[in-house]
């Protein structure tokens, strides 16, 4: 299985090198991450060095050498949250989950990612969560949010629910 998926999507290309990155990217898509065994199949199949598919991989932000959790959490590190505590939120939460910037809590229910800004200044600290704002948020309320997330089959079983009961992504909550 793992060959014949990488085998069709060279195919696709043609097997022309110059198309690395979007053969990367349709892996990526099939898996939610880039697979090791995956990615050394395709580097043996196009005759590129896997040294130049893991190069890629590292450099370009979009890839992922891990599975992504259910929950997608963003807390901004910029200036002003950074000024307002967002170094303590992040210490609470790896603390609480085990988990550091970038990386995926070991039950895959979220995975956090420190960034530099996400825009909203005035709304310092903000902690995004599957594309939902909180603003004003304080260790423990960011520890709050998360504890409140649903688990994946819940995720799943509770989608119209929430779809139905939502204004949309976006939303701004304090916290």
């Amino acid at each position: 299985m793992d060959k014949e998926l990488v085998t069709q999507i060279i195919d696709r290309y043609e097997a022309d090198p110059g198309m690395l990155i979007p053969m990367m990217q349709d892996l990526q898509a099939e898996h939610g991450y880039l697979p090791p065994e995956q990615l050394r199949i395709m580097a043996a199949e196009m005759n590129v060095p896997l040294t130049r598919v893991y190069g890629i991989a590292m450099f370009y932000s979009s890839f992922r050498m891990a599975p992504k959790g259910a929950h997608e959490v963003t807390l901004c590190m910029g200036t002003v949250c950074h000024l307002k505590g967002a170094p303590r939120i992040s210490e609470a939460i790896c603390e609480e989950y085990g988990i550091v910037p970038g990386g995926t809590t070991a039950d895959r229910l979220f995975t956090l990612q420190a960034v530099n800004c996400v825009g909203a200044c005035a709304l310092a600290p903000v902690m995004i969560v599957d594309g939902k704002y909180y603003d004003g948020i304080t260790p423990d309320s960011a520890l709050d949010i998360l504890s409140a997330l649903p688990r994946e089959e819940e995720k799943v079983s509770g989608v119209q629910a929430a779809e139905s009961s939502s204004a949309g992504a976006g939303d701004v909550e304090g916290a």
